[in-house]
């Protein structure tokens, strides 16, 4: 059976937020469910254990989501399907182009997506 090599995270977002993200510089987020679709080379389970983590250094885009006091993952979900074609497979707006995207060559635009209200 072949291993999971890419994940996605269900963060709730308790209230409306301006969250700066790196480089991507300062937008709004509206309260809500999203999904963040990533990936690892190797050992997945640290990966997600890091994003899950409260003690962490601002690397990526979603640790800058994650870092805000209104987020939460609520969900992790693996899966064997590449990043970009589980993160194309997924249903959502996108609320900051980029996001996670930054060496997507697939044309995904963003691997984080907004679901909705919750």
């Amino acid at each position: 059976m072949a291993e999971p090599c890419s994940y996605q995270l269900y963060i709730t977002l308790s209230r409306n937020a301006v969250i700066r993200v790196g480089a991507l510089g300062r937008h709004r987020f509206s309260a809500g469910e999203y999904l963040y679709t990533g990936s690892a080379r190797r050992n997945i389970e640290a990966r997600i254990r890091r994003h899950c983590s409260d003690n962490k250094r601002l690397r990526w885009h979603i640790d800058y989501l994650l870092h805000h006091p209104a987020a939460r993952v609520v969900r992790v979900e693996r899966s064997i399907l590449p990043e970009c074609r589980l993160n194309q497979a997924s249903v959502g707006e996108i609320p900051v182009p980029g996001f996670g995207a930054s060496d997507c060559r697939s044309g995904c635009g963003s691997h984080l997506k907004y679901l909705g209200p919750v």
